[in-house]
């Protein structure tokens, strides 16, 4: 495909550097560039560890801060209880 491509200065700096440090065409650049910027990354996946955590019937797990006070709550019972 031809088409009229307008880099800006940065953009233009870019592959003028590649062009020179890689000895490649403007062209060459260009598409290097490209494909390196749209192509799809074949790094490895990111996995996130998880672990079961257990369920309580007492506590609404609809909202994430109601269960954060309700577990303050009993935790400062509990010191209260025990006396630390």
């Amino acid at each position: 495909m031809r088409t009229t491509l307008t880099l800006e200065p940065d953009v233009e700096l870019l592959v003028q550097t590649a062009m020179r440090e890689r000895g490649l065409t403007f062209k060459a650049a260009v598409n290097q560039a490209i494909r390196a910027g749209l192509s799809r990354r074949s790094g490895p996946t990111f996995r996130q560890r998880t672990a079961a955590m257990g369920f309580r019937p007492d506590i609404d797990y609809d909202k994430a801060l109601r269960i954060a006070a309700a577990l303050e709550d009993q935790e400062a019972l509990h010191k209260l209880v025990v006396g630390r």
